[in-house]
């Protein structure tokens, strides 16, 4: 299935809403749980699941749900989390990232880090509105959500770019980061698999 036909699966306000808070977990998410956060049958919900799963916008896979293990334990449960396949719609047809790709690869080449860097501290401030800093966050596509006192981003906007690249990329999400939210937090790496690996705190 194509990008354009993937993001219409989502088209469907039910199956929408199921998405949403699968992805906002961060974590496999049960069925019956996802019905009940969606206000729908669990019938509907598993229906509406799997077809996000053929989509390729969710995996699935079946797990033990409570302490017990092992004979007598019960049948597994079949539970679902984000897929780690990316999709992007462009009308007509655009292809950033491979540009992105050849000028990160400029930069490795050039020895540019620190201007890199600087630049992204520099855009971080121009993209700065003032609000919350969640919603900040939130609006950038980070996926912000608190944990020890401390926010954590569940989404990176810049993953392809990281695979390919991680130092760069990673140092210039952080400057970009501290740009955005300069003066309103402290914002320093703490990387976790899965995750962005920059984490927030001292929020305003």
């Amino acid at each position: 299935m194509n990008s354009d036909e993937a993001v219409a699966v989502l088209g469907d306000p039910v199956r929408r809403e199921l998405y949403r808070f699968v992805v906002g977990q961060g974590r496999a998410v049960g069925r019956a749980e996802a019905a009940e956060a969606a206000g729908v049958g669990r019938a509907l919900a598993a229906f509406h699941l799997d077809k996000l799963v053929e989509a390729g916008l969710l995996t699935a896979a079946f797990e033990h749900r409570g302490e017990r293990r092992g004979p007598g334990s019960g049948r597994p449960a079949k539970v679902y989390r984000r897929s780690g396949t990316e999709h992007a719609v462009s009308l007509p047809a655009r292809d950033y990232r491979t540009l992105a790709l050849i000028l990160a690869e400029v930069v490795d080449l050039l020895g540019g880090d620190e201007v890199a860097e600087e630049a992204a501290r520099r855009a971080g401030r121009k993209l700065a509105t003032g609000g919350p800093v969640a919603e900040a966050l939130a609006g950038h596509g980070y996926e912000p959500y608190e944990e020890d006192g401390v926010l954590r981003l569940r989404n990176c906007p810049f993953h392809v770019l990281s695979q390919e690249h991680p130092l760069l990329v990673c140092s210039m999400n952080l400057a970009l980061c501290q740009g955005l939210l300069e003066g309103r937090g402290e914002v320093r790496p703490d990387p976790r698999p899965g995750e962005c690996c920059v984490v927030v705190s001292k929020t305003n």
